[in-house]
């Protein structure tokens, strides 16, 4: 995905003459050669993540179309004030692109960890967060949001899915298969597992690559049964105050796959970590027979 990314945003310079990109340290040698050949429009700031914010809103205003890349925790919890009035306040259409989401950077400890950022983005009023599963995905809804006027979020990870990449939308949710028996939401990298685990169950299989604005209409249409299960790559419960206003007045059954609201203390590789919290596929399955049954 950041290939894809950076590839992107190499074309965008070149090609679209109010477009800006600024970045922390990270991605400067994919796009060395456009950082010197516009060094105007494409620059490194240093580490000074909440400065960078306030420069591209202040760009923005002036009718350019920025696009900022770094570390997640970096970019949204160590910017957060200058996220809440610089660009939701301001309303200011600013493309965050930031790689290291939730236990992405597996070794590098919990000062890089960031399972919190769905929470906290969905928290500010107009503020948008996008989690594509593979880099196909990524450029379909960078393309279609990223001149929308709005401070739009990318969750970039390098642990996409392999097996499924179908076509998804902006602001739209995707069905991959439909059952009677529970809802499955499916959202980002968590795609390949949850169609492991649902292969041969009756369940309805939404996938989730916008989770803000969330497609409250698809799921309203799709959820027959009262009984869900939100397999999500970040903390749980993200998604739960979405499913409650889309399916109003409704006795719910919710069942989560996804990382405990802990401190993670622990050590190991990505695949140590998704083991260890349960975001695999034989843990999805045993949720959904609990909830099912």
């Amino acid at each position: 995905m950041r290939r894809a990314f950076l590839k992107r945003v190499a074309d965008m310079i070149r090609n679209e003459a109010d477009t800006v990109f600024l970045t922390v340290d990270i991605g400067m040698w994919a796009i060395r050669d456009v950082l010197a050949e516009f060094p105007d429009r494409c620059m490194n700031v240093g580490i000074y993540e909440d400065g960078m914010f306030s420069i591209a809103a202040g760009m923005a205003s002036r009718g350019l179309a920025p696009t900022i890349f770094g570390i997640q925790p970096y970019l949204i919890e160590r910017t957060l004030e200058q996220i809440k009035m610089d660009l939701a306040y301001q309303k200011l259409g600013v493309n965050v692109v930031g790689t290291g989401a939730a236990v992405d950077y597996s070794k590098y400890g919990y000062s890089h960890y960031c399972a919190e950022d769905v929470q906290l983005i969905k928290m500010l009023p107009g503020c948008e967060f996008v989690a594509p599963g593979t880099a196909k995905q990524f450029l379909q809804l960078f393309n279609a949001s990223y001149r929308n006027g709005s401070p739009t979020f990318f969750r970039v990870s390098d642990h996409p899915n392999m097996r499924y990449d179908p076509d998804v939308r902006f602001g739209k949710a995707e069905v991959m298969k439909t059952g009677s028996r529970a809802t499955v939401l499916a959202v980002s990298v968590m795609l390949d597992a949850v169609m492991e685990a649902c292969a041969d169950e009756d369940v309805t299989v939404l996938y989730y690559t916008t989770l803000e604005p969330f497609d409250r209409e698809m799921l309203a249409e799709n959820c027959p049964s009262g009984k869900l299960l939100i397999v999500e790559p970040e903390y749980e419960g993200s998604l739960l105050h979405d499913v409650h206003k889309a399916l109003p007045g409704r006795a719910l059954r919710v069942e989560h796959v996804a990382f405990p609201r802990e401190i993670f203390r622990n050590y190991g590789t990505y695949d140590e970590k998704m083991r260890h919290y349960g975001l695999v596929s034989s843990n999805i399955s045993a949720k959904l027979r609990a909830l099912r049954d």
